[in-house]
């Protein structure tokens, strides 16, 4: 062993090669296992999106005051069961409406509306099937009962960019009619509405705008047929809702309890819409705090 040079030991005393060891990814195997991954949760989100909970954002003021323009709600997708409108493009891969459950009275739904059952519309349950449901001078009355309505403060509410965007796409004013609109204590321009707390039979109560006389504040009885639920947005003068005839935009009736998507569930974020991509202060300082949070 004297003969033995140092690099001879070295060479005897390394560990040996170990047969079960997996060799190093070549570039083009990372690659593979990168998109793989990705694959799989994209797959996951769409599952997960699908079948539990679900974003929505909110276009438009047919539910102020409860919601505006600018928020952000997770959909809770398990509550109503699942039909095909409960994939994305609304797939046909589920038949007909399993595990469903109708909702209650007062609860805040997203659906498909009708006719097209392609865009996500999202409404209060004023009548579930087998009620009749009448306005007479704004007053909601369900079987021949009118709801308990209360005025409340008033609802103020400063203008924002977004609805001011909003009011430009539907030719109209973001304070719906002049008289709405006022300048606040900070000099801003705000709207002021007659707000009002509608009570369900249930015992549920919620917020509703109900400003001007709109030929939708005197409706003839309408009886809800079987499998579906008359909808209403809280905002009676800004709501093309179950009352509005479909071709005037509105849903024409009640709507199938298939079209049912979920329950809006919480607030998850709100913007004004004065965000700018290329100012990232913005990000924060449009956003409504005071609104996230908040649940239904």
């Amino acid at each position: 062993m004297r003969g033995m040079t140092d690099a001879s030991v070295t060479a005897d005393n390394s560990p040996p090669t170990d047969p079960k060891a997996t060799p190093p990814m070549s570039a083009k195997e990372e690659a593979v296992d990168t998109v793989r991954f990705l694959a799989l949760l994209a797959v996951a989100v769409l599952i997960f999106r699908s079948f539990f909970l679900s974003p929505f954002n909110i276009p438009s003021e047919s539910m102020q005051p409860r919601l505006l323009i600018g928020d952000y709600l997770l959909v809770n997708k398990m509550a109503y069961g699942y039909s095909k409108y409960s994939l994305p493009f609304s797939v046909p891969l589920i038949p007909g409406h399993i595990l469903a459950r109708m909702p209650e009275r007062g609860d805040v739904v997203v659906f498909k509306a009708p006719p097209q059952n392609k865009d996500d519309w999202i409404k209060r349950v004023i009548g579930l099937p087998g009620d009749t449901i009448q306005v007479r001078g704004g007053i909601v009355w369900i079987n021949g009962k009118p709801l308990k309505r209360e005025p409340m403060a008033d609802f103020v509410i400063p203008v924002t960019p977004n609805m001011i965007e909003a009011a430009r796409a539907n030719n109209s004013l973001p304070c719906y009619e002049v008289q709405f609109e006022e300048i606040g204590a900070n000099g801003q321009r705000q709207c002021r509405y007659k707000r009002f707390k509608e009570t369900m039979p249930n015992g549920k109560s919620y917020a509703v705008l109900d400003i001007v006389d709109l030929p939708v504040d005197n409706t003839t009885p309408y009886t809800v047929p079987e499998g579906s639920v008359f909808l209403m947005g809280d905002n009676r003068d800004r709501s093309a809702d179950s009352r509005v005839p479909m071709e005037e935009g509105g849903l024409g009736g009640a709507v199938p309890q298939k079209n049912l998507v979920g329950h809006a569930l919480v607030g998850m974020f709100s913007t004004d819409g004065s965000a700018s991509w290329i100012n990232p202060i913005s990000w924060f300082t449009a956003a409504r705090w005071d609104r996230i949070g908040d649940g239904f």
